[in-house]
């Protein structure tokens, strides 16, 4: 009898632990933008099982027929507590989520949002994305680095509906206008304008007060992109990172005029065959050097778009 009372007492417990350390423990702030728009923000740093994940930012808008999603964060118990959070503010279902593109710390939380009946809306170039042998390697280190949070019950989502081009909707009243402005920092970059409000969910378009991560990207197509941006004149803007802009204009022109000095300062090594480790350390980085993430970001976006710029100059 007690060694049944016992076996019983641990199939109650085991549950109850596993959902237990699932949760997230990391503070999330509901900050409100304007009459109709929030957002989340995620911590500064690469994810890691000190901020759980949480290092990217999200955003929702409650109309009066439903409530838009941007973005679905970096697990599915940190979607969980961003959909308890939309809860405190209104019981209008989730009826759409935008994906700004589809890096690990922007959809892995998609599944919370779709068993609500959600749908998923993504731009044509990320169709295939979840399939790719890249998204299988990422979902298995996310896994080791962010379990219990990343675990087996973590599946990805492609999206229900993939739109072409620049977009608008209308929902409950309110104007979304969804910008592609990709290939950026992904082929497949969407912006999100709600015009009423006048706030821009920009995704990794903008990363804001740091060093942006640029790696391999089109920097060229994605100057353009900010110059896009730059022309919706929105009132506030969102950042894929980082505390939210009131000065949207100044913070649009810093990311492009950093993308900028890289292609001219790596362009014109990469032209007159000067090797990369000296043109790096010849490059007056003072500019950007006290800013956070440039240890972490500087040398590789560098590094890469020196690569990319020497295929640019012969035209392979």
């Amino acid at each position: 009898m007690i060694r049944l009372l016992f076996a019983l007492l641990l199939l109650n417990l085991f549950p109850l632990a596993h959902a237990t350390n699932n949760d997230v423990t990391v503070p999330m702030k509901l900050v409100r933008l304007g009459a109709h728009s929030y957002f989340v923000q995620g911590q500064s740093g690469a994810a890691s099982s000190e901020n759980q994940g949480f290092m990217s930012n999200a955003g929702f808008v409650v109309t009066r027929d439903g409530v838009v999603v941007f973005d679905a964060l970096a697990s599915p118990p940190l979607a969980e507590k961003l959909l308890g959070l939309i809860h405190t503010v209104t019981k209008q279902p989730i009826k759409r989520v935008i994906v700004s593109h589809y890096h690990a710390d922007h959809f892995y939380g998609l599944q919370v949002f779709k068993a609500q009946g959600a749908e998923i809306w993504a731009q044509r170039a990320a169709e295939g994305a979840t399939r790719t042998p890249e998204a299988a390697l990422r979902l298995v280190q996310r896994k080791e680095a962010l379990f219990p949070w990343v675990d087996d019950d973590t599946h990805l989502l492609e999206a229900d509906h993939f739109v072409e081009g620049d977009t608008e909707f209308e929902m409950g009243g309110l104007h979304f206008i969804l910008r592609h402005v990709g290939p950026a920092h992904s082929s497949e970059d969407l912006a999100m304008l709600v015009k009423e409000d006048g706030v821009l969910y920009a995704g990794d378009v903008v990363f804001r007060g740091r060093v942006p991560f640029v790696g391999d990207a089109d920097s060229r197509a994605w100057i353009a992109a900010l110059d896009k941006l730059i022309a919706v004149h929105p009132r506030i803007l969102v950042p894929g990172h980082g505390a939210p802009s009131r000065t949207p204009r100044a913070d649009l022109v810093f990311t492009r005029d950093y993308l900028s000095y890289l292609r001219s300062s790596m362009g014109e090594a990469a032209r007159n065959l000067v090797p990369f480790d000296e043109a790096y350390e010849k490059t007056d980085w003072s500019k950007y050097r006290a800013m956070p993430a440039f240890n972490e970001a500087n040398r590789v976006n560098a590094y890469n778009q020196y690569l990319r710029l020497e295929t640019e100059d012969t035209g392979e």
